[in-house]
C-alpha cells in the first residue's frame, strides 16, 4: 500500500503535572516538550508507560526509552494511507461524487462529464466520469523525466500526457450513469463509434475484431439505472479490464485498446477539455519539485 507518513500523527493526552524542577529543567526545550508527549503518546498506545525521572528532562526520558525499547513496538511514524482523510470529490454540474482514492493506491487526477447531442438538438449528461492514477506508478515511471521541473514547467510540458499513456502506469477511468433511461445497447453503439474511431487513429487501420471483443463485454443482460458504475481500468501488462457495478465482465491485452480508451478522457479531443486540464494540473504537483 502506498502510504504517506507523517511523524507523531496521534492523538495526544492531557499532560501529567511535572514538578518544579523537572518543569524548569525542560523549560529551553518547549518545542521540544511538545515532541516528547507525542511519544509517550504513541508509546501509550502500546501498553507501555514512561517514567519520569524528576532529574532528568522530559525530552531525554523520552528519548532514553526509544533508545531502548525501539524493537518492542512498531515504528514512531503514522502510517497514513491515501485512503485515509480524504473527502469524495464532486462533480459540479451532476451532483456526482467520486471516491478521492481507488483501491488504497489510485489517486484521482480529474472529473468530468460526458455529454451527448440527441438528434443535434439537445445535450443530455449520459455520465460523470473520474480519472485515476496509481500514486506509485506515477512515481515510479515518470519522476525521473521530470522530478528537476518545477510544477507549471511540468504542466507546460507537452509529453507529460503522451508519457502517462505510453506508461505502464495503472489506471482507472470510473464512469457514475447519470442518465436514468440509458440502456446496455446506447453504451455498446457509443464506445463503438468513439473507440473505434481512436482505434483507426492510432492504428490506421479499423481493428474490428478488437473493438468487438471490447464492445461484446457489454451484454444485454446488464442494467443500468442512474447511479451504476463503470470502471475501464488499465492494469499493469496494458491489461484493460472493465467491471459493471464491481461486476468483472471482461478483460483484454492491448496497449493499443488501453491507448484508444484513455484518448477519449485525457488525449487531443477528449470528452471534457476541463477535466483533462485538471489531470495535467494535478500530475504537474506531484511530480514537478
Amino acid at each position: 500500500m502506498v502510504s504517506f507518513r507523517f511523524p507523531f500523527s496521534f492523538s495526544q493526552p492531557p499532560r501529567p503535572p511535572v514538578s518544579a524542577t523537572a518543569n524548569a529543567a525542560s523549560r529551553p526545550f518547549s518545542t521540544a516538550a511538545i515532541l516528547s508527549v507525542a511519544v509517550a503518546a504513541a508509546a501509550g498506545g502500546a501498553g507501555i508507560a514512561i517514567s519520569q525521572d524528576p532529574n532528568t528532562p522530559f525530552l531525554q526520558s523520552a528519548l532514553n526509552f526509544l533508545a531502548s525499547n525501539r524493537s518492542s513496538f512498531g515504528p514512531m511514524w503514522g502510517s497514513l494511507s491515501l485512503s485515509e482523510n480524504s473527502s469524495p470529490v464532486t462533480e459540479s454540474r451532476t451532483g456526482v461524487s467520486f471516491p478521492a482514492v481507488l483501491g488504497d493506491t489510485q489517486r484521482l487526477l480529474g472529473v468530468g462529464l460526458r455529454r451527448k447531442a440527441i438528434l443535434g438538438l439537445k445535450n443530455i449528461d449520459v455520465y460523470a466520469f473520474g480519472i485515476y492514477a496509481d500514486d506509485g506508478d506515477i512515481k515510479k515511471c515518470l519522476s525521473q523525466k521530470y522530478e528537476e521541473l518545477s510544477a507549471s514547467e511540468v504542466k507546460g510540458n507537452e509529453a507529460l500526457k503522451e508519457d502517462l499513456v505510453e506508461s505502464d502506469v495503472s489506471m482507472t477511468i470510473r464512469l457514475q450513469i447519470v442518465y436514468g433511461r440509458l440502456s446496455i445497447r446506447s453504451v455498446r453503439s457509443a464506445f463503438e463509434d468513439s473507440v473505434g474511431s481512436r482505434l483507426q487513429k492510432f492504428s490506421g487501420s479499423d481493428n474490428k475484431e478488437l473493438l468487438q471483443r471490447f464492445t461484446s463485454q457489454f451484454k444485454d443482460e446488464y442494467k443500468l439505472p442512474r447511479g451504476s458504475i463503470i470502471d475501464l481500468s488499465r492494469e499493469h501488462g496494458y491489461v484493460l479490464r472493465t467491471t459493471i457495478d464491481g461486476k468483472e465482465v471482461g478483460s483484454i491485452q492491448s496497449k493499443l485498446l488501453c491507448r484508444s480508451i484513455l484518448d477519449l478522457y485525457i488525449g487531443d479531443e477528449p470528452f471534457d477539455r476541463k477535466a483533462k486540464e485538471d489531470v495535467e494540473l494535478n500530475l504537474a504537483s506531484l511530480l514537478g519539485k
